[in-house]
C-alpha cells in the first residue's frame, strides 16, 4: 500500500532506488496474457464487465483489504458471554468487503446465470479476484462448485440454487431462507482417512420427516461460516452425500460444533475448522450409497478453480517481479536490463502462459460439455492440469520472490502471502499421488478420454515436438504405479504445449516446448535452449 508523500530525506540517508507498489492498475485491461485467453475462450464477450472488475480488484483500496484480512485472521466464538453455544466465526471488516466485492461481481454465480461461456467468465472473474486476496476465493469456489451436486436432489436445488447463485453477499448469521444470498462450504475428510473418504466413520440416521441426523466429525471443514455444508456420511445404503445447513427447519442452530480453527501456513484470511456433528440435521443429496458419484462433478469444478487459483498466484508473482525489476537498479543498470534477470523473468513467463492457457481451455471445455469430446477432455484435462499447475506454483512463487531479494521476504509485500498460499491447491481434494493414481485408473477405463487427449495433441500444429506420439506411447500399455507421476507429468506438459500451440504467440509455445518438454532444467532461468525473452517479457508486463 502506498502512502501520500512519504519522507525520503531522513537524518542519516536518502531513500532512493525503490520500485512502486503494484496498485491502482486495471488487472484485466493491463494484462495481455489474460485478455488473450478470454478472447479465444469466449470470456471476452464479457469484456466490459471484466474491465470494470479488473479496475476494482487492482485498486489500492482492494489491495489494502487483502493485506488487512490476512493480518487479522478469523477468530472462533464458540459461546456467547452467557455460555450459550453459538459456533460463529468473526472476521476483520476487510474480509467482508472482499467477499462482497467478489460475490456481487458473480465469481460464484456467473457460470450458472450467464447464457453463454459462463465457466470461462467464472475463470476470468476468479483469476482477477485472487489478485486482491485468494483466501476469500475458497468459499466463493465451493459455492460455485456445489451447484451440480445440489441438482442431484431437485427439491434442494429449487430452494438452494437461487441463493448460492445470487450476485450478492449476506454475512448475517440467520437461516438461509431469510437471506439475500448464501454460501456453501465442504466437510468431507476425517482424521483417520484424509483423502480416502470411504474410510469415513460419520453416520447418518434417517428421520420421520425425510431428513437425517449426523453423528461424527470432520477434520477439515472449509469455510465454517457458510450457510450450509456438503458432507459425506454412511447411511444404511452406504456412503452418501448430505447438505447440513447452519440452521434447522424450525429455526434452531444446527448441532454442528466447531472444535477449533486451523492455524494454517497460508490462506489466513479464510477460516478452516475441525467440527463435530452432534446429531446435526441434514438432507440427503442424491441416492444413498452414491455419495462419491454425487460429488464427483463438484470435485471437477474445484479442480478447475485450483488450476485458476495457482495460475493467478503465478501471474501476480510475476507481475510483482517485473514491477520490481523495472524500478530497481543494481551495478549501474536496471534489473530489467540485466541478462540473467531477463532469463529468469522470461522463464517464469512460460509457466504463467501455460497455466493460464490450461485454465481457460478447460473452462471452455466445460462450457461445451454437450460435445462428447469436450466433455471427455474436461474429465481428463482437469486432473492433469491440477497436477501440473498446482505443483509449479510454489516454484514460480519462490523464484519470483527471489527476484525481489530481501524485500520479497517480508510480510509487508504481497509476495510473502503468495508464497505461503502457493502449496495449498496441490493439497486440496487430493495430493499429487492421489491425483496421479486416479488419472491412471480413469485413463484405463475411459477410452473416450484417452482419445480426446491424444486428439487435442494431434491437432496442435500437427503434433509437433513429438507430444502426441509420446502420449500415445504412454497410453498404449499399463503404467506401473511407481511411474504414475512421470506419466501424468508428461501428459500434462503435452496438453499445456498443445493449448499454447493453438492459442498463444510462437514465443510462448516454442519456448515452452524447448524449456519444458524437450530440455527441462532444474531451476528457472537456467534452461539451455534459446527462447524469445524480449517477446515473453513484453507480453507478461502489465500495461500501466
Amino acid at each position: 500500500m502506498s502512502h501520500r508523500n512519504p519522507r525520503t530525506r531522513l537524518a542519516t540517508h536518502e531513500v532512493v532506488n525503490q520500485s512502486a507498489p503494484l496498485e491502482d492498475v486495471n488487472l484485466f485491461a493491463a494484462d495481455e496474457i489474460l485478455r488473450s485467453a478470454c478472447a479465444w475462450s469466449g470470456a471476452g464477450a464479457h469484456a466490459p464487465r471484466l474491465r470494470a472488475f479488473g479496475e476494482r480488484v487492482g485498486s489500492a483500496e482492494a489491495q489494502a483489504w487483502g493485506a488487512q484480512a490476512n493480518a487479522a485472521p478469523p477468530a472462533l466464538r464458540a459461546f456467547d458471554r452467557f455460555g450459550r453455544r453459538i459456533d460463529e466465526v468473526e472476521f476483520h471488516p476487510a474480509y467482508h468487503r472482499l467477499m462482497a466485492l467478489g460475490l456481487e461481481a458473480g465469481v460464484s454465480g456467473a457460470a450458472w446465470t450467464t447464457p453463454a461461456c459462463g465457466h470461462a467468465l467464472h475463470a476470468a472473474l476468479l483469476f482477477l479476484m485472487g489478485q486482491a486476496d485468494y483466501g476469500v476465493c475458497c468459499p466463493m469456489s465451493m459455492t460455485y462448485a456445489a451447484v451440480p451436486a445440489l441438482r442431484a436432489e431437485p427439491a434442494l436445488a429449487e430452494a438452494w440454487v437461487p441463493r448460492v447463485t445470487a450476485e450478492a453477499y449476506d454475512p448475517r448469521v440467520i437461516p438461509a431462507p431469510e437471506k439475500r444470498a448464501a454460501t456453501l462450504g465442504m466437510a468431507m475428510t476425517e482424521k483417520q482417512g484424509g483423502s480416502d473418504v470411504r474410510a469415513n466413520a460419520t453416520r447418518a440416521e434417517p428421520q420421520a420427516d425425510g431428513g437425517y441426523r449426523l453423528v461424527g466429525h470432520k477434520w477439515f471443514c472449509s469455510a465454517p461460516m457458510s450457510d450450509g455444508f456438503l458432507t459425506l456420511a454412511y447411511a444404511e445404503g452406504g456412503l452418501t452425500c448430505f447438505l447440513a445447513p447452519r440452521w434447522t427447519p424450525d429455526g434452531e442452530r444446527n448441532a454442528i460444533e466447531i472444535q477449533r480453527l486451523k492455524d494454517k501456513l497460508g490462506d489466513r484470511s479464510n477460516a478452516s475448522a475441525e467440527i463435530e456433528y452432534r446429531g446435526a440435521y441434514a438432507r440427503r443429496v442424491g441416492p444413498e450409497g452414491r455419495g462419491v458419484r454425487t460429488i464427483i462433478e463438484m470435485v471437477q469444478l474445484t479442480r478447475l478453480d485450483c488450476v485458476i487459483g495457482s495460475a493467478t498466484q503465478m501471474r501476480q508473482a510475476l507481475s510483482l517481479a517485473i514491477r520490481h525489476a523495472q524500478g530497481r537498479a543494481a551495478f549501474q543498470r536496471r534489473l530489467i536490463d540485466q541478462p540473467l534477470m531477463r532469463a529468469v523473468l522470461a522463464d517464469l513467463a512460460l509457466d504463467v502462459e501455460a497455466a493460464t492457457a490450461l485454465a481457460f481451455r478447460l473452462a471452455r471445455a466445460l462450457d461445451r460439455a454437450d460435445d462428447p469430446r469436450e466433455a471427455a477432455l474436461a474429465r481428463i484435462g482437469l486432473p492433469l492440469a491440477k497436477y501440473l499447475v498446482t505443483k509449479r506454483a510454489p516454484a514460480v512463487a519462490a523464484e519470483a520472490l527471489e527476484c525481489l531479494g530481501g524485500a520479497g521476504y517480508v510480510e509487508e509485500t504481497p509476495m510473502a502471502r503468495i508464497f505461503r498460499q502457493s502449496p495449498l491447491n496441490a493439497v486440496w481434494e487430493g495430493s499429487g499421488n492421489v491425483i496421479a493414481l486416479d488419472l491412471l485408473r480413469a485413463l484405463a477405463r475411459e477410452p473416450d478420454a484417452r482419445e480426446a487427449l491424444v486428439g487435442e495433441l494431434r491437432e496442435a500444429a500437427g503434433g509437433a515436438a513429438g507430444a502426441a506420439a509420446e502420449a500415445e506411447a504412454l497410453l498404449s500399455g499399463s503404467v506401473p504405479e511407481g511411474q504414475a507421476r512421470h506419466a501424468v507429468e508428461r501428459l500434462a506438459l503435452g496438453l499445456a504445449w498443445a493449448v499454447l500451440a493453438r492459442h498463444a504467440p510462437a514465443a510462448a509455445a516454442d519456448g515452452f516446448a524447448a524449456r519444458r518438454l524437450d530440455a527441462p532444467s532444474l531451476t528457472l532461468g537456467a534452461g539451455g535452449p534459446a527462447i524469445d525473452e524480449d517477446a515473453l517479457i513484453a507480453r507478461a508486463t502489465l500495461a500501466t
